[in-house]
Parts: C-alpha cells; sequence; structure tokens
C-alpha cells in the first residue's frame, strides 16, 4: 500500500470544469443510527468486541460464514485484553483467521508467509479462500506471490502453485479460475501485463486471457456476474484503451467489456486518483478511491456491474481504503476528513479524522459541494451518511498515520483490520469487531465530555433552563432530561438529533418551580438507556 496523502485540505470551492451532469431523487436525508426512524438502515453499534490482535498491519480481510480470513504484514497475535509481548502471544505471520462471533483465533487455520499479504478473497462457494502478496514461500512451501487454502480442513493447497512474478494486489474468484493483478509481466513463464488468470483446479495459465493494464498497477478486483471481471487501480489504460482506474473485461476473452461511468479523474502529472478496494453486492458494485493532489477523489461510489453505470459518487475527502455491504449499509475505512458532498461534517482547523464511516448503499439526493478536481462529475447522485463514527486511533506500524485499511463482515457483524492501537479509547490493536444491535452490548452512550452544565435563568414565566446538546457514536436522537435540584424525576423532557459537526441549543422553561433557589441538571438518555447527567447549573432564586 502507498502511502495516502496528508495534505488535502477542502479550502476553496474550485474545482476543475466538470463534463458530466447526472440527475438524483430529491435530498432526504437519512439519520440512521442503532435505532433509527422507519425507512433507513439501521447500523452495527460501535462497542468495540474483545478480537484477537495482531503486532503489525492487517492490509486485507474477506468472511467465508462465520470466520474471517485476514492478511498483512505481522508476526504474532495475541488474545484481547493483553499487551504487546504478552506471554499469550503466539506466532502467526502474515495471516491468520478468527472466528467474528467470538474474536477468537482459529486455531486450524496456521500458517506462514515469509512476505505480507496484500489481498484475501473468497471463491464464491466458500470453500476456498486465495492470498495474493509479495511472499514466495508459505509454510516453507514455495509459493510465488499466489497461494490458496481449503476452508474445509484450514490446509494449504497443495497442487496450486501458479509462478507470479512480482506481488499480486487483487484478486476475483470463480469457483474454476482464479484472476488476479498487480505489477507483475510473467506468469508461470509466459508474458502478461499486470493480469492474469489461472485454473482453481491446478494453477495452470489460462492461455485465452490476457488482458492489460498498460501503464500502472492493478489494486482490486470483483466478479460481476458469470462473464464480467471488474478491474481497479492506477492504470489510465486497459487493453490499450484509455480507461482511467477502472473498467471491465470479459471472463472468457479478456476483451474489453462495457463500462460507462468514469468515476476516477484523469491523471494530471503527479496529481491523480486510483481505485484501492472494490465489493459486490447485488446488481451493484462499490468502490473506493485514494487520491493524491488537493481534492482529487478520495471517497467512494456505487455503478451498475453489468456495465458501469454511475449510481452514486460520493465526493468526501480523506482516502479511503475498504469498502463493505451489510443490508442497505456500505461501511468504509479511510481518514476522511470533509465529507461537505454529504451535507454533513465540514473540514477543520486543523484537520480531524473519521477512521471509519457508513452510509446508505442508495442514492438520496445530490452532491452539495463543489467537484473535485478534474472530476467528470458535478450535483451527481450522493448516498446519506449514517449516524456511525467509532473512534480508531492511528497507528504507527507503516508510517503512514493510518488506522483501518481493511473491512469485511457478514449479516450481523462488521470487522476492520489496519494498524490501529485502540478503538473507542480502548486497547484493541490491529483487529476489531461490531455486532447489530441485538447481539451488541449497546452500552455506548452520549459523549459526557461534550456536556456541560446547563444555565438557569429567572423569567416572568418561569426558570429558563438552556444547554448545549452533546452527542452519540451511535445514536444520532438524544432525549434530554431537566432535572431540578437534586431529584431523580424529570420535570421535563426534549428529544433532538445531534452529531459531532452539529450541536444544538437547547432550552426548557420551569413554570412550576417552587418559591426559592434552584439548580437544575441535565440527563442525556440514547435510545438503548444509557445515560450521562451534567453539572448542576448556577443558583436560581424565583
Amino acid at each position: 500500500m502507498t502511502s495516502p496523502s496528508l495534505r488535502r485540505r477542502r479550502v476553496a470551492a474550485t474545482a476543475a470544469a466538470a463534463s458530466t451532469v447526472l440527475l438524483g431523487a430529491s435530498a432526504v436525508p437519512a439519520a440512521a443510527d442503532t435505532a433509527p426512524p422507519s425507512g433507513t438502515p439501521a447500523t452495527v453499534s460501535v462497542d468495540p468486541l474483545p478480537t484477537w490482535q495482531v503486532n503489525g498491519v492487517v492490509w486485507s480481510m474477506t468472511t467465508v460464514g462465520n470466520t474471517v480470513y485476514a492478511t498483512g504484514k505481522f508476526t504474532k497475535a495475541r488474545p484481547p485484553g493483553t499487551a504487546a509481548g504478552s506471554s499469550k502471544e503466539v506466532s502467526a505471520q502474515n495471516i491468520l483467521a478468527f472466528d467474528i462471533r467470538t474474536g477468537n483465533l482459529v486455531t486450524s487455520f496456521k500458517h506462514s508467509l515469509n512476505g505480507q499479504g496484500l489481498r484475501i478473497t473468497r471463491s464464491p462457494d466458500g470453500k476456498r479462500v486465495y492470498v495474493g502478496g509479495e511472499f514466495t514461500t508459505v509454510d516453507g512451501q514455495p509459493r510465488s506471490r499466489l497461494a490458496a487454502f481449503d476452508t474445509a480442513t484450514g490446509k494449504l493447497v497443495s497442487n496450486f502453485a501458479p509462478k507470479v512474478s512480482n506481488k499480486v494486489r487483487g484478486i476475483a474468484a470463480t469457483n474454476s479460475t482464479v484472476y488476479f493483478g498487480g505489477n507483475f509481466f510473467n506468469v508461470n513463464g509466459k508474458s502478461r501485463t499486470r493480469l492474469a488468470a489461472v485454473k482453481a483446479s491446478d494453477g495452470s495459465l489460462v492461455d485465452a486471457w490476457k488482458p492489460t493494464a498498460d501503464d500502472d498497477e492493478v489494486f482490486a478486483m470483483a466478479m460481476a456476474g458469470s462473464n464480467r471481471v471488474i478491474i481497479g487501480g492506477r492504470f489510465q489504460k486497459l487493453n490499450g484503451a484509455t480507461k482511467v482506474g477502472i473498467g471491465a473485461v470479459n471472463t472468457t476473452t479478456g476483451a474489453s467489456a462495457t463500462w460507462t461511468s468514469r468515476p476516477i479523474p484523469t491523471r494530471q502529472g503527479s496529481r491523480y486518483s486510483y481505485v484501492t478496494d472494490l465489493y459486490v453486492s447485488g446488481d451493484t458494485v462499490y468502490g473506493s478511491a485514494n487520491g493524491e493532489g488537493l481534492h482529487w477523489f478520495d471517497g467512494r461510489f456505487a455503478a451498475k456491474a453489468s456495465n458501469g453505470e454511475l449510481v452514486w459518487l460520493d465526493n468526501c475527502y480523506g482516502a479511503t481504503y475498504g469498502v463493505f455491504v451489510q443490508g442497505k449499509s456500505l461501511y468504509s475505512v479511510s481518514h476522511a476528513h470533509d465529507c461537505s458532498s454529504l451535507g454533513a461534517f465540514p473540514e477543520t482547523t486543523p484537520a480531524t479524522w473519521h477512521r471509519a464511516l457508513a452510509e446508505t448503499t442508495y442514492a438520496t439526493g445530490k452532491d452539495q459541494a463543489a467537484p473535485g478536481s478534474n472530476s467528470n462529475y458535478r450535483r451527481q447522485p450522493v448516498p446519506s451518511l449514517l449516524h456511525w463514527f467509532p473512534t480508531l486511533t492511528a497507528g504507527t506500524f507503516t508510517g503512514q498515520s493510518q488506522a483501518a485499511w481493511a473491512v469485511t463482515g457478514n449479516s450481523e457483524y462488521v470487522a476492520m483490520g489496519g494498524e490501529f492501537p485502540r478503538v473507542n479509547g480502548v486497547a484493541q490493536q490491529g483487529l476489531v469487531r461490531f455486532a447489530v444491535k441485538a447481539k451488541a452490548p449497546n452500552k455506548s452512550g452520549p459523549v459526557k465530555s461534550d456536556l456541560a452544565a446547563p444555565k438557569a435563568a429567572a423569567g416572568l414565566s418561569g426558570i429558563k433552563v438552556s444547554w448545549k446538546a452533546t452527542w452519540d457514536m451511535d445514536n444520532n436522537n438524544l432525549t434530554y432530561e431537566v432535572l431540578r435540584d437534586n431529584g431523580t424525576t424529570p420535570i421535563g423532557t426534549v428529544t433532538k438529533a445531534s452529531t459531532f459537526w452539529s450541536k444544538p441549543s437547547l432550552s426548557f422553561t420551569d413554570t412550576k418551580a417552587p418559591k426559592g433557589k434552584h439548580t437544575y441538571k441535565i440527563r442525556v438518555k440514547d435510545p438503548l438507556g444509557n445515560t450521562v447527567t451534567s453539572a448542576a447549573s448556577n443558583a436560581v432564586t424565583r
């Protein structure tokens, strides 16, 4: 993975001219969370679930049933709640598996890559996982940058050993064929230009499949039905024709297939964007991008898997590294710092980074900000940002000041991998899980540090109590209970939506306060019953 630019800021409303305009639905802001309003998708809870940890970085993950397979650059794994160097640490050389329900290591899957893994994916039937990267041996056996494992036994597949001349970054598989890309030029002794396919049965080269990523690396690949492979990366040409960052080819011939949208802007010297990850759900492919240069496309996009027609494109700034769909929610990992495109959090000075986001899989309105640098779109359809904001601390292992690099899951859990040392302030290194409300502890409540003591002032009609709203990491609507003196029964309630970037001022007038001196507190409750209480207000005499 390459170092992302940390210099992008939304400091002006200028951008290169946009050549295409797409029409979207009327804006319908979503305020989804673990207890969303009717008609909007629920998110998982932000409660970090105990998960085995790693001492390096996780670059990629995939899920088969309840097992998550993770690869990257690490040498040890250890139980949750233990520090690096613990006596409970075990060897885990660049690859491991854990149970997404418990977070426990799957001990039957124990292997060693002698170089880092960059991508791991599954076959559609779930019988295999394929890992690609920079390694040349697995468990001491020759495996040149691509290997396969049997998910039933956990064993390395003995008769799958293609020889790839350089790194593999993207993999897409059917049950019979493995398509892969990266920055190589020879596979099994035959010339290939960054793309190749081998038979799943024995690793032999598929001679007829010879598409070319002509001028730069392939980073991500995905299957779209039985006859299309979607390819993403840094290239500006695919099969000799201009196709910037993303395109599609036929699964049998390798010939270019229809791809109509242009989510990735054309390179301008050292400034460019590229696809980092692809995920197909139903009839839609979702992609993430990294941009190098001021306001170059960093966000996510959705396109029809059958022809590449754009569904939506969000122009949040802050490089995005991975995407995963659960129901109608799209989860991503990034270092987002400006989501004005979605009418959400703006740029701040100094910049603040948000390492994990969720948004609707469908469009809800139009882009609310200026187009990005050299963008092909303006006022295009955009999704809505959902109310889900776990806090992942940036790590130091790669020297890139990032947190999560990969995201995966199933219908009940979302898992993230990267180099983060803490989640929501709790020590949890490199791997973490989150669950849907029914499986989660649901203990994350309103943020107390943002709840100041209210102010009280006497008036003709009573005592007016005023305060600033706080916010909650996974609930948008909070209930504020006004408590008089040392009482525990509220004398009034106010329910209001808030976010970390928009905390409204609220008030309540106590018209029934008896004569005498009074103070007030505000007790804030989320829909799951978690509460925090403010300090007391100033005393007021009525």
